[in-house]
């Protein structure tokens, strides 16, 4: 695993044109260290003692990883689908906190027996016949990029049950030990379906280069993201209807982004591999106060953007072109540092009312200029007046903030040799921006609304 990238790309990746070749780079990089990562757990468990991983707890990691290693021989690119979903991310480093913790923390036994849905995923894509019995925690079983099955009579909190797991001959049956077996067959499209109402399969978002699965299923998909700080949790089980919603805001924003420029097509083509859809924030509403949307991206599961439902089409593509930036810099930074800045909340952000630290300054700067760039290129070639106005006026706002944020970046000595490579990228892009300017009146106003931030900001952070 490098620790350096090229100076090209990384100039590539600052002006916010980063091709196929860097972009592919971040990919090969988080992919390598998700396998470092499961490795290390399994090496964690053989080295745990007693009572934090009890000796039949282990022997069955060792056997659910000899079936995901079966699988990987059998079938790697296939299996691999698995192993790489961004979503095993924030489950296996969950997992190496507990193992790490002096006081093992209650859900660390059900968190390694999560490694065995994770095997039998892998194993039924892989086409590889196997029968394992796997403990199912509230009574539902989920299996990565698969879907989740509710044992029946389940009740909410309940102690756990067995379910036998069989693939033969590409079927996957789930045998609980009361009641009907669910049987699985995997269609043409990627989904696993049954005709039993237990199952409830993950689908797919379609109409882009390549599908992306929308998952409201994963039980890791928000543990330990800190959404219930700001009052966000994952949205409730979605109907046929919500997932229609989601399809047609997927289908809608593909031209979106295509008209925003090459380079935002294939970020998401590229980096996106799933959405896990968002509750609204509290109080969201047409005559609330607070924001009607929210959104998010997780340095653990690079490929996954967290997102309530978006509004239009248009809010979904502006939505995946600001969190797939974070999803680039933060993996950027794992493959070369780019400060070393200690964390001391104390920037302003014309974006935000709160003091941030340097990295969230740097992550927040970057994904506005992305921004920027996307709505003026959308403005260039906008169909009708209203397009072309909300599009200035969206470029405007981006441009100024950036403008405003940068000069902290540009002058800051925790930067590292990358890090001033990146950000005197960034700084040209920001030049080239500015040799196109929006009709007159959108700067200016722009410019009153960065300053009215920065006022309001300073009185109340005067310290």
């Amino acid at each position: 695993m490098s620790s350096r990238i090229p100076l090209d790309l990384l100039r590539e990746l600052g002006r916010s044109e980063g091709g196929a070749e860097a972009l592919r780079l971040l990919v090969d990089d988080q992919r390598v260290r998700r396998l470092l990562a499961l490795r290390a757990l399994l090496d964690a468990v053989d080295t745990a003692r007693a009572p934090s991983v009890p000796r039949r707890a282990a022997a069955r990691v060792a056997e659910h990883w000899a079936l995901l290693e079966a699988a990987d021989h059998a079938a790697r690119d296939t299996t691999r689908q698995v192993l790489y979903y961004p979503l095993l991310g924030p489950w296996v480093r969950r997992a190496l906190r507990g193992l790490a913790a002096a006081v093992p923390p209650p859900h660390l036994l059900p968190d390694l027996e999560h490694l065995g849905a994770v095997a039998a995923a892998a194993a039924a894509r892989a086409g590889l016949p196997f029968t394992l019995r796997l403990r199912a925690p509230d009574g539902t079983l989920a299996l990565p990029t698969l879907g989740a099955y509710t044992l029946p009579g389940t009740r909410r909190q309940g102690p756990p049950r067995d379910v036998e797991i069989t693939c033969r001959n590409g079927a996957l049956t789930l045998r609980p030990a009361a009641g009907r077996p669910a049987v699985l067959l995997h269609r043409p499209d990627g989904t696993w379906e049954s005709a039993d109402p237990a199952w409830r399969p993950l689908r797919r978002l379609t109409g882009g280069p390549r599908a992306v699965l929308l998952d409201d299923l994963d039980p890791f998909r928000t543990a330990d993201s800190g959404l219930e700080r700001h009052g966000l949790k994952p949205a409730e089980r979605l109907t046929t209807a919500d997932r229609a919603g989601w399809q047609a805001a997927w289908a809608g924003a593909w031209p979106l982004l295509e008209r925003g420029g090459p380079t935002r097509a294939l970020e998401a083509e590229i980096l996106l591999d799933c959405i896990v859809p968002l509750a609204p924030p509290p109080q969201a509403g047409p005559h609330a106060a607070g924001p009607a949307h929210c959104s998010g991206t997780r340095r653990e599961a690079f490929g996954a953007v967290l997102s309530s439902a978006p509004q239009t089409p248009a809010f979904l593509a502006a939505t995946l072109v600001h969190e797939l930036q974070h999803a680039k810099l933060s993996a950027l930074t794992e493959l070369t540092p780019l400060h070393h800045d200690t964390g001391t909340t104390r920037h302003w952000a014309p974006w935000r009312p709160d003091p941030r630290p340097f990295d969230g300054l740097l992550q927040g700067t970057y994904s506005h200029l992305a921004l920027a760039d996307y709505w003026q290129r959308f403005a260039l070639t906008a169909e009708n007046a209203l397009e072309r106005h909300t599009a200035w006026a969206e470029h405007s706002r981006c441009r100024e903030q950036v403008g405003a944020a940068l000069p902290t970046l540009l002058g800051s000595r925790a930067l590292t040799p990358a890090g001033r490579v990146l950000t005197g990228a960034m700084a040209d892009r920001l030049t080239r921006l500015r040799e196109r300017p929006p009709p007159e009146g959108y700067m200016a106003r722009a410019s009153a609304y960065v300053e009215t931030s920065r006022t309001m900001w300073r009185r109340q952070h005067a310290r």
